[in-house]
């Protein structure tokens, strides 16, 4: 996309998201403008149904809008074609998901190597491996899923979703299935990873503790961005 600021990583003009019901056409974003800096941390607040899901979507190159465009790291997203926002998410991009998604019959080791393995890397597992040490889970990098508490399920996603080294890091209520006291830790996990590898972190929750960490913030209601908290320093190139 022509005219997109240096250090911005996400670039997000007018986008809008309407689908076919059956009693006619619903309106989930209406005209969502944005910006995200490389290397912050960024927060999508906004009551269940306010199409903050729906907006992760999209900047994750999973679904394509209505109108508007949406630009990745220089890429106009909704001129590429569904391999081609594979192949950018692939190189660029991380998940981590409110309900873990680790394959059962793998170890937290092979879940962790999966992707590696799927580029081709010839050493997944001492990344993995590396990726493990560095959320805490050495010792339980032989467990199954089942075998692993819900925050240790929740590391684990965290590990496979930095060891390839993302760009940016995407986390749809990454603290939503844990208690309090795990949430939180796997918060600071989250925002440590931000920190030290200068990883864009953006977060989608109703959490607004959780929201207020974050460099920025801003809240969707009824698909349309309402408010905007005071924006910290920027964090640029």
């Amino acid at each position: 996309m022509s005219g997109t600021t240096p250090g911005v990583l996400l670039d997000v003009r007018d986008v809008s998201k309407s689908v076919q019901g059956p009693e006619g056409r619903l309106d989930i974003l209406n005209k969502v403008s944005l910006q995200v800096y490389d290397g912050e941390s960024f927060a999508i607040v906004g009551a269940s149904g306010s199409g903050k899901t729906t907006l992760l979507g999209l900047l994750a190159g999973l679904d394509t809008p209505s109108a508007g465009s949406i630009a990745l790291h220089g890429h106009a997203l909704e001129q590429l074609d569904e391999e081609a926002r594979a192949d950018l998410r692939r190189r660029l991009v991380g998940f981590v998901f409110q309900s873990f998604h680790l394959l059962p019959a793998l170890t937290a080791e092979e879940n962790v190597m999966l992707p590696l393995e799927l580029e081709g890397s010839d050493d997944a597992r001492s990344r993995a491996r590396e990726a493990l040490e560095a959320v805490g889970l050495t010792p339980r990098r032989r467990h199954y899923p089942a075998q692993l508490s819900g925050g240790e399920q929740q590391r684990v996603a965290i590990a496979r979703a930095f060891v390839h080294g993302p760009r940016l890091l995407f986390a749809d209520e990454p603290t939503g299935n844990l208690d309090q006291r795990t949430g939180h830790h796997i918060s600071d996990l989250l925002f440590a990873l931000n920190h030290d590898h200068r990883t864009t972190l953006v977060l989608v929750t109703h959490d607004i503790k959780l929201a207020a960490r974050c460099t920025r913030q801003v809240e969707l209601d009824n698909g349309r961005l309402v408010a905007r908290a005071a924006p910290a320093a920027m964090v640029m190139p």
